[in-house]
C-alpha cells in the first residue's frame, strides 16, 4: 500500500510540475513540446482526480471515526451511518486506482492497421469478411475516426478475400487491439437451397501504426517490387506500375498496396504497413519468451485463435475469451459494439491486475 501511495504522490507532483512547465515562455513558444506535455498531463488527470477523491473520502472517514468517541448518542448514530456509507467508497476508489495504475500499452493512442481475410467457407467466408469490414467502418464512423484503404481484393459473390485499411483517430489501437483472431459466423448462406446453417470464418489482424523512429526496419531485409494495379479503381488502373509489393524476408510477411494514386504513395503506405506488421511479430516473440505476460492477457492476438462467434439464427454474439454473450448481433453488426469492447478492456485489466498480484 505504501508503495502505491508513493507512486501516486509522484504522479501528483509530476502533474503540478507539468502545469508550471506549460507556463514557461520557452515551452509556450514550442508547439511540439507543449503538445507533448499536454498529452502527458491529460494521461495523468484521471489518476490525480481519483486519488484526490480517495484522500478526501479517507479524511472524512477518519473524522467520522473520531465522532464515535463522542458521548452524544445522536452524534454517534450519525457517525456510524457515515462510516457505513464511506467505507465502501474508500474501497471503490482504491480498486479504481489499482486499475488506473496498470501500465498502459504504449501503442494504445496510435492509429491502427486492420486486415480482414475471408478464411474457411469459401464465398461465405469472404462475404463475412465484408460484413466485418462494414461493422468496423460503422463503429469508426460513430467514433469520428477516418478509414483509408490500403489493399482490397473484392470477390464476385460479395465481400473480400482480403481488405486492409488504416483507422485514424483518438486512441484507435487501444479500442481495437482485442479484435485480432478468428471470427466465426453461423448462418444460412444465400447460396444454400436447403436452409441449412453453415459455419464459416474470417480472420482479423489489428496492429498499431509504428513510426520509423519508433521501430527501425533493415531495408536489406525487404524485397520490393512494383506491378500494375488490378481491379476497379479508375482510369489509372493497369496503365502504370503503381502497385507496390513488399516482402520481409526474415519473417515472410507480405504487404501489397495499390489503392494510392501513385507508386510513391503506395510505396510509403506499404513500408508503413510492413513496419507495423514486423513490429507486431517482434512483440509477439518477446511475449512468448515472457510467459507470465502472455498469461495475463485475455487473448494471444494470434490470427488463428478463435475469439468470437456470430450466430445469426439466434441473433447472438459470443466472445469465447471472456465468456461474454449477448443477443444483440444485429446491433453489433451495425457497429454498435462499444459494450463488447468495454467488456474486453475490463477483462484485460482484471487479468493484468491478477497477474501483478501473483
Amino acid at each position: 500500500m505504501s508503495v502505491m501511495i508513493e507512486r501516486l504522490e509522484g504522479m501528483v507532483n509530476r502533474y503540478h510540475e507539468i502545469t508550471e512547465l506549460m507556463m514557461q515562455p520557452e515551452i509556450v513558444s514550442n508547439n511540439k513540446e507543449l503538445a507533448k506535455l499536454g498529452k502527458e498531463q491529460a494521461d495523468l488527470t484521471q489518476v490525480v482526480e481519483t486519488y484526490e477523491d480517495y484522500k478526501n473520502t479517507v479524511n472524512a472517514l477518519e473524522e467520522a471515526k473520531e465522532l464515535l468517541k463522542e458521548d452524544d448518542k445522536e452524534i454517534k448514530e450519525m457517525a456510524k451511518m457515515e462510516i457505513e456509507e464511506l467505507e465502501p467508497k474508500v474501497q471503490e476508489a482504491l480498486e479504481k486506482l489499482e486499475i488506473l495504475l496498470i501500465p498502459k500499452d504504449p501503442n494504445d493512442d496510435h492509429d491502427a492497421i486492420v486486415e480482414i481475410r475471408g478464411a474457411a467457407g469459401g464465398d461465405e467466408g469472404n462475404i463475412f469478411a465484408g460484413d466485418l469490414y462494414r461493422m468496423y467502418s460503422k463503429y469508426a464512423e460513430s467514433q469520428g475516426w477516418k478509414i483509408e484503404i490500403i489493399e482490397m481484393d473484392a470477390c464476385d459473390a460479395g465481400g473480400f478475400s482480403l481488405v486492409s485499411f488504416m483507422v485514424k483517430g483518438d486512441g484507435v489501437y487501444g479500442k481495437l487491439r482485442f479484435e485480432s483472431g478468428s471470427h466465426r459466423v453461423q448462418r444460412v448462406p444465400k447460396t444454400e437451397s436447403q436452409g441449412r446453417v453453415h459455419t464459416s470464418t474470417a480472420t482479423v489482424l489489428v496492429t498499431p501504426e509504428i513510426e520509423a523512429e519508433e521501430f527501425e526496419i533493415d531495408m536489406n531485409d525487404l524485397e520490393i517490387e512494383t506491378m500494375r494495379s488490378s481491379g476497379a479503381g479508375g482510369q489509372h488502373i493497369n496503365k502504370t506500375d503503381s502497385a507496390v509489393r513488399i516482402v520481409h524476408k526474415p519473417t515472410g510477411i507480405v504487404v501489397k498496396c495499390q489503392d494510392g494514386r501513385s507508386q510513391h504513395e503506395n510505396r510509403a503506405t506499404a513500408l508503413m504497413t510492413i513496419r507495423s506488421r514486423v513490429y507486431a511479430e517482434h512483440q509477439r516473440k518477446i511475449e512468448e519468451e515472457q510467459d507470465s505476460e502472455r498469461r495475463s492477457k485475455i487473448g494471444t492476438g494470434d490470427r488463428s485463435e478463435k475469439i468470437r462467434t456470430y450466430n445469426y439464427p439466434q441473433n447472438r454474439v459470443t466472445d469465447h475469451r471472456i465468456g461474454y454473450t449477448v443477443n444483440q448481433l444485429d446491433r453489433i453488426m451495425e457497429g454498435r459494439m462499444q459494450d463488447l469492447l468495454d467488456a474486453l478492456l475490463s477483462a484485460d485489466q482484471q487479468a493484468k491486475l491478477a497477474g501483478s498480484k501473483e
